[in-house]
C-alpha cells in the first residue's frame, strides 16, 4: 500500500512540474524577440537532430513501402511478360514448322511440274517400318483416289519407291532403298542400262547399289545422273533416280558396278507424290531373255552373300527379286 501511494505521489510531482514548465514556455513566448531568441536557439539545438531522425525513419519506412510496392508490381509485370514470351515461343514454333512444310510442298510442286505429263496426287506419310529409313511406309491415300498397286512414288528431286498395297484410304509403299527392290535404271547420258539395288546397310552410307552397268564405250562417268530405264516393267521412264558417285569394273571385264547418291532424302519423308498413270509394259523375248541372265546374277551374288533379301513366296527358297 505504501509503494502505491509513493507511486502515485510520485507521479502527481512530475504532472506538476511539467505543468509549470509548458506554462512557463508559454509565458516566454509573449516575452521579446531578443530576450526569447536564446531559448529558441537551444530548443532548435535539441530538438532538430531529433527531427532529422525522425524525418529519416518516415523516409526509410516510405522507401520500404514503395519498395514493396513496386516489387509486388514488377511480379506482376514479369508474370505477364512470361506469359507473353511463351505465347510466341510457340507461335514461332508452329512458323518454324509451317516453313518448313511450306519449302517442302514448294519442293513437291516443282516436282509436279518436272512431270507434269503425268497425273499425280498428294499424300502424307501416316506410318512406317521400325528403323530410320522410310524403306516401308503407309500414306494417307488410297484406292478412292485412283491409287492402284504399282503406282510410282516421288518426292524431293525423284524417285521414291512402288505402291505394293492399296486400301480405300491408304496405301502401302516400298521405297527403292529397301533390301527387296530392284530398279532397272539407266545412265541418261549414255542410255546404258544397270540395276539399283536397294540395301539398307549400304544407305547407311547414303549410298545404294548399282549393278550390271552395260558401258562397252566407257561413256559412264562419277557424277552422271541415273534414271529409270524405258524399259522397267514398273517404273515410268525418266525419273530422277541419283547421280554415280563410284564406279568400278566386274571381274567379267563385261560390266561395271558401283554405288550412287540418291536425291530423295529417305531418313525425312513426309510428304510424296502419287503418279496415278501404270507402266503399260509388254516384255520382248530379248528383254526377257536379259532380265532372266540379270537374275540369275543376282542369285548368284545372293549365294555367295553379296546380294539383297529375296521377295520368294516360299521363304525357304533364296532367289533375289525380279527387277522393276
Amino acid at each position: 500500500m505504501r509503494r502505491k501511494n509513493n507511486d502515485k505521489q510520485s507521479g502527481r510531482v512530475w504532472l506538476t512540474l511539467l505543468s509549470i514548465f509548458c506554462i512557463a514556455l508559454i509565458a516566454v513566448s509573449f516575452l521579446k524577440e531578443s530576450v526569447i531568441s536564446p531559448v529558441r536557439g537551444a530548443t532548435g539545438i535539441l530538438v532538430t537532430p531529433i527531427q532529422k531522425g525522425m524525418n529519416g525513419i518516415g523516409s526509410w519506412i516510405s522507401s520500404l513501402t514503395v519498395n514493396f510496392s513496386d516489387a509486388a508490381s514488377l511480379r506482376e509485370e514479369n508474370a505477364a511478360l512470361q506469359e507473353k514470351v511463351d505465347t510466341l515461343t510457340a507461335e514461332n514454333s508452329q512458323l518454324v514448322l509451317e516453313k518448313e512444310e511450306l519449302s517442302r510442298l514448294r519442293q513437291l510442286l516443282e516436282l509436279s511440274e518436272q512431270y507434269s505429263d503425268y497425273e499425280k496426287v498428294g499424300a502424307r506419310v501416316i506410318s512406317k517400318d521400325s528403323g530410320n529409313w522410310f524403306n516401308r511406309f503407309t500414306i494417307d491415300k488410297g484406292a478412292n483416289d485412283g491409287i492402284k498397286v504399282d503406282a510410282n512414288v516421288i518426292a524431293g528431286s525423284g524417285l521414291v519407291g512402288i505402291v505394293t498395297e492399296v486400301g480405300p484410304n491408304w496405301a502401302t509403299v516400298r521405297s527403292i532403298i529397301d533390301d527387296n527392290s530392284n530398279v532397272s535404271a539407266m545412265v541418261a547420258t549414255s542410255s546404258d542400262t544397270c540395276i539399283i539395288a536397294g540395301n539398307l546397310q549400304l544407305i547407311d552410307e547414303g549410298t545404294l547399289s548399282l549393278v550390271k552397268l552395260t558401258d562397252e564405250n566407257n561413256k559412264v562417268h562419277v557424277g552422271d545422273k541415273v534414271v529409270t530405264s524405258n524399259i522397267s516393267e514398273k517404273y515410268l521412264p525418266g525419273i530422277l533416280i541419283g547421280y554415280i558417285c563410284e564406279l568400278n569394273n566386274d571381274a567379267n571385264n563385261l560390266t561395271k558396278s558401283g554405288q550412287i547418291t540418291p536425291v530423295v532424302d529417305f531418313r525425312h519423308l513426309q510428304e510424296v507424290l502419287v503418279i496415278l498413270e501404270l507402266k503399260d509394259y509388254v516384255a520382248s523375248p530379248e528383254d526377257a531373255n536379259e532380265k532372266d541372265e540379270i537374275i540369275n546374277d543376282l542369285n548368284d551374288s545372293k549365294n555367295s552373300g553379296n546380294d539383297t533379301e529375296d521377295e520368294s513366296e516360299d521363304p525357304n527358297i533364296l532367289t533375289a527379286p525380279r527387277s522393276e
